[in-house]
């Protein structure tokens, strides 16, 4: 199957031209279709699929044949959980609308909103926003929802991880009954799908891929290191290879920020991207890594969730994420599109539970490769019997009572006459040789 199979307008094929694409990905040939027919779908799809041309292309299309927003209005809204992935996105509809005369516009906190609210002032057919931004906005007048044609929901799982149900749930209320919904998510989880009810109507169902499934064309990897190799075996595994594009995670900001530091007092260009990066900063990093000024892209999950960057070669876990699933994501930004990539992780012995909980979930262990200055010893998973060892070893000991036919006090004097022993003598001094005082009576009270 190719693109013009797809029943898309002659100005989107000549765009997709253009980008150099000729045949859809799986889930662009199921949800291109079916968003085309007007139905809601609900679509199940890991990042690097091509999911944003599979909504992006056909929302276009039909957004061409109709009226232009007006004032302060928009005809399609996409909501989206990060920056990037708003920002991203916001570039696919322009790439791909090139030669139509829509307009469209990208909005999302961490900048000024005066220039957003000027944007949206002459009407906007396509808004992708953040749903942080986006109520701000709202409560400011600047956008207006009675126009909506189109709804998309981007990331739908990572929107609800990050908390943003309620905000979600209030610009649902403000928007249109009547219109297309289309939902994407790399999982369906029970969340997921209590937000579908009332949401979707006889939405198409739509997976290209197992759950929590690896990429096929992602080579995995493992070394076993001690903590405080992980920087050196990480600027050896860079330098030595010749890496040019690697994108490294870690779990909290203030480790990305320390491992991009101690990179580049070791000569390995890095730059740190997270929350807490101004929004200046974040593009800039994210700019230079792709124009190769930069070799390593150190980011925490939220930061790097989005991230398109085209053909992506290595992807490496400085940290395990403490939640299964992520690793699918992270290993998910490289070996997109059909590419080939490879992921490494750098396990130390504390993070082996979750290495286990990982190959659980992809149904696969994990090769181990080893380097021998930064080996470690394989970690071999405790036995039963020692579990149950450390356990009884743990356990707290309950006070030894007095066997019931233990000697009492006038006894133990009795036994010891009785042997022709002389009494237990006090010190001098001690409390039991000093007489007892007593207490002066107290005066009764005259009355």
């Amino acid at each position: 199957m190719i693109f013009s199979e797809l029943g898309l307008s002659e100005p989107l094929l000549r765009a997709i031209s253009e980008q150099g694409y000729e045949i859809p990905t799986p889930i662009q040939a199921q949800a291109i279709p079916a968003v085309l027919s007007g139905r809601d779908i609900m679509a199940a799809a890991q990042t690097g699929t091509g999911k944003t041309a599979g909504f992006t292309l056909p929302l276009l299309h039909r957004l061409s044949s109709g009226h232009r927003a007006s004032a302060n209005h928009i005809r399609a809204l996409v909501l989206t959980p990060t920056r990037e992935l708003a920002a991203q996105v916001g570039e696919s509809v322009r790439d791909y609308g090139a030669h139509l005369p829509l307009s469209s516009a990208v909005v999302f906190g961490g900048v000024s909103i005066n220039p957003q609210m000027m944007a949206l002032r002459r009407g906007v057919d396509v808004l992708v926003a953040t749903p942080g931004r986006l109520l701000d906005l709202y409560n400011q007048n600047a956008v207006k929802f009675t126009q909506v044609e189109m709804l998309v929901l981007d990331e739908a799982d990572r929107m609800l991880d990050m908390g943003f149900i309620r905000d979600i749930r209030r610009i649902l209320d403000l928007l249109p009954k009547r219109r297309q919904n289309l939902l994407f998510s790399a999982t369906f989880s029970d969340d997921i799908v209590a937000l579908t009810k009332g949401l979707l109507h006889n939405p198409l169902q739509i997976s290209v891929s197992p759950r929590n499934a690896a990429a096929p064309s992602v080579t995995q990897s493992v070394y076993m290191v001690d903590k405080t190799q992980k920087t050196a075996l990480l600027s050896h595994l860079v330098r030595s290879n010749q890496w040019e594009q690697v994108l490294v995670f870690t779990r909290t900001k203030h480790g990305a920020n320390r491992l991009a530091e101690k990179l580049e007092r070791d000569g390995v260009t890095a730059a740190a991207i997270h929350g807490n990066k101004s929004q200046g900063a974040r593009t800039k990093a994210l700019a230079d890594f792709k124009q190769n000024n930069i070799r390593v892209l150190v980011a925490t999950d939220i930061a790097a969730r989005g991230l398109d960057i085209e053909q992506l070669p290595h992807v490496v876990n400085f940290e395990l994420p403490n939640i299964s699933e992520d690793y699918v994501h992270r290993i998910g930004r490289t070996g997109r599109a059909g590419a080939t990539g490879e992921a490494i992780s750098l396990v130390e012995p504390e993070e082996y539970k979750f290495l286990q909980g990982i190959e659980k979930l992809i149904k696969q262990k994990l090769p181990r490769e080893a380097l021998p200055v930064f080996s470690l010893a394989p970690v071999r998973p405790r036995t039963e019997e020692e579990v149950k060892a450390d356990a009884e070893a743990e356990r707290p000991r309950r006070p030894q009572h007095r066997p019931a036919n233990r000697p009492t006090k006038s006894q133990k004097t009795s036994n010891r006459q009785g042997a022709g022993l002389p009494p237990v003598k006090r010190a001098e001094g001690s409390a039991a040789s000093k007489p007892r005082r007593r207490r002066p009576n107290k005066p009764q009270a005259v009355a």
